[in-house]
């Protein structure tokens, strides 16, 4: 995971695509689904701008921990952007 969060930082950089500094949060989380669901993995990956306007990023993510019941501390979740 490191070495995808550097190469992707540099070609975020790279590209300019933000203003100011760029750097990935600490952490990150990671899902895992069958290939039999790649189909509607797909469908989600495409429409996710349409869907994170009726569901925030964060209540996604929380209903994923909740879901594959992973426990966790709210201390070392994310930092928000709201």
């Amino acid at each position: 995971m490191e070495e995808v969060k550097s190469i992707s930082s540099k070609f975020i950089i790279d590209k300019a695509w933000l203003r100011g500094k760029f750097e990935w949060q600490r952490g990150y989380g990671v899902f895992s689904y069958s290939r039999s669901q790649l189909d509607n993995v797909t469908k989600y990956i495409m429409s996710q701008k349409e869907h994170h306007k009726k569901q925030t990023f964060k209540e996604e993510y929380l209903e994923f921990l909740n879901k594959f019941e992973i426990e966790y501390d709210d201390r070392y979740l994310f930092d928000w952007i709201d």
